[in-house]
């Protein structure tokens, strides 16, 4: 007798595997395998514009404008907006729905590699992150999420962690909840050779628990530094001892600088650029 298979199994088999496109309103089909998730909540739109604080006289670059609800509201408070959207359907969409000549609307990856050339002073960044991601933009010496990435941004800018944003604001909701921090360059820059900062940054917070002197203990750091300082030597016609030691040479200048025993971690940018200048003082450099 042949066996008789379960609705429920049969239910199981029947249902249909779940698609990442998922239709809005509209009817428009938001894919979230590319990120698609539009901030549907008027209040948030309408805080981060206002936190923005726009000026009548600036110039707005919006990128991934989507159905548009923050572009109709920053076109009421600044001179232009230039919105840049890769999906050519959300692109007819906004066409219908914002007519004027304040608006410049760039389709496809020409909107990041045009960036400069449509406007060559960013006078700030307000941006939509992760939480976890933002966290650390803002983080400061001592916090868990402290790392690389958090002492380089502050290093070439002013960052601020405006609002939390919760996935039930957008449609579709995405499966993390979000930050919104603002980004205002450092002008003029810091007079810092950022290859030779980052060349030290990325040695101390490979693992940024442990001291600088362990850190610099590594066999390949050793030999980095070693291979640079030669190089400055022979630059500057300077003599190198026989019985030179790069072990040596480095935990002297650790001392000297009293961050033998310091940790990245709780180190902030004004240490970083004592410890530098320390090594380059002594001809030791990153790059």
């Amino acid at each position: 007798m042949p066996k008789i298979k379960s609705r429920a199994s049969a239910r199981r088999r029947e249902r249909p595997r779940p698609n990442r496109e998922l239709r809005s309103a509209g009817g428009l089909m938001f894919n979230t395998g590319i990120g698609q998730h539009i901030l549907k909540n008027p209040l948030i739109v309408n805080s981060i514009i206002d936190k923005a604080a726009l000026r009548p006289t600036d110039v707005v670059l919006e990128v991934g404008p989507g159905t548009g609800n923050m572009t109709v509201k920053l076109l009421e408070k600044a001179k232009k907006v230039i919105a840049c959207e890769l999906d050519p359907r959300l692109v007819a969409e906004l066409h219908k729905r914002v007519q004027g000549i304040s608006l410049l609307l760039l389709s496809s990856s020409c909107c990041f590699t045009d960036l400069f050339s449509v406007d060559s002073y960013l006078g700030c960044a307000i941006l939509m992150f992760q939480r976890e991601f933002a966290l650390r933009l803002v983080a400061k010496p001592g916090d868990k999420l402290y790392c690389r990435l958090s002492i380089n941004t502050q290093l070439l800018a002013r960052v601020d962690h405006l609002m939390k944003v919760g996935k039930n604001n957008f449609r579709p909701p995405p499966k993390v909840e979000s930050s919104v921090v603002r980004i205002e360059p450092k002008n003029p820059p810091p007079p810092i050779n950022f290859q030779e900062w980052d060349g030290l940054v990325r040695i101390t917070f490979v693992r940024k628990n442990k001291t600088l002197s362990a850190s610099f203990k590594s066999s390949a750091v050793q030999q980095l530094l070693e291979k640079n300082y030669r190089i400055h030597c022979s630059v500057h016609n300077m003599i190198i001892p026989e019985d030179f030691s790069i072990a040596d040479k480095i935990q002297q200048i650790l001392n000297n600088t009293g961050f033998s025993d310091k940790r990245a971690r709780s180190m902030d940018i004004d240490d970083f650029i004592g410890l530098l200048h320390g090594f380059n003082a002594e001809g030791i450099h990153f790059s």
